[in-house]
């Protein structure tokens, strides 16, 4: 009876610690929430009180003075095209760099690993005044690329350590029945990787996505600006729009929220996968 007793104990005193955490967690995302419906006089005044009257004018002026439609064009194309690449390329180079196991492929190995230490704020500064001066700044294009300099070393260093674990004899028995390398490696190996690559594009996607400091350095013009850029339209200099700002903010979170959604068991059987791996 004292055992069962224990075990009941326990069980709620894990579920009351495990509802304390979710409420401190989602506390701030439901502050957001209820800040998007007030008036900015209302935000002032008392911030986790409900709102007045409820009321969609602060989404209908944060989509119009934010360009949600372009904004949120151009943050599709960096993301989609920004993770592809990495998983493309990151898989590719990963997999030369196992199967050829030479001196030079540990270097370039190693020379990847060394890269991941290398904080961006210590780059950041030389490759925009770099960059700038010749003019290859303000284009989406070279944010991509910047994009897939910081992103390909961390996926490449994941993708190593799996492929070390498939045995190579897959790989001879597919060459035997004619298969070149590139379709033993799209063919064969490239799904045997779905777990990692379920891993690498929910955290790639997540950072793209939620990125501000980069494109805040490499975009100027309106028309190119990112989702996370597009929010910063509601803090001038003297003043802020806290309640179209927190609109804003409502609005940045909602694609990312139904990706979420949508891929939730794929998300969590990635990671799981990807760990035991």
């Amino acid at each position: 009876m004292g055992l069962k007793v224990q075990k009941n104990i326990t069980k709620i005193t894990t579920f009351v610690l495990c509802a304390l955490m979710f409420v401190l967690y989602a506390f701030p995302f439901l502050l957001v929430l209820i800040n998007s419906f007030k008036t900015r006089i209302e935000v002032v005044e008392n911030p986790v009180a409900l709102p007045k009257t409820w009321s969609f004018d602060n989404f209908i002026e944060a989509y119009k003075t934010m360009n949600f439609g372009s904004a949120l064009i151009n943050s599709l194309l960096v993301t989609t095209i920004s993770v592809t690449v990495i998983i493309l390329c990151s898989s590719m180079l990963a997999y030369y760099l196992v199967r050829t196991n030479s001196k030079l492929s540990k270097v370039i190995f190693m020379s990847l690993v060394a890269s991941m230490i290398i904080p961006f704020q210590s780059l950041m500064i030389p490759f925009v005044t770099i960059f700038g001066n010749i003019g290859l700044l303000n284009s989406r294009g070279m944010l991509i690329y910047f994009y897939l300099g910081f992103g390909i070393s961390m996926a490449t260093f994941m993708y190593h350590g799996f492929i070390k674990s498939i045995p190579i004899e897959l790989e001879e028995a597919a060459i035997i029945d004619g298969a070149s390398q590139i379709q033993v490696f799209f063919k064969v190996v490239f799904p045997m990787l779905s777990p990692t690559t379920a891993t690498i594009a929910i955290l790639d996607v997540l950072w793209v996505w939620n990125d501000f400091l980069l494109p805040s350095l490499v975009l100027v013009n309106d028309d190119v600006r990112t989702l996370p850029l597009s929010t910063f339209y509601f803090f001038g200099k003297y003043t802020a729009n806290y309640s179209v700002a927190m609109a804003a903010l409502v609005l940045v979170l909602l694609p990312i929220l139904i990706f979420y959604f949508i891929m939730q068991k794929k998300i969590i059987a990635g990671v799981a996968d990807g760990a035991i791996k």
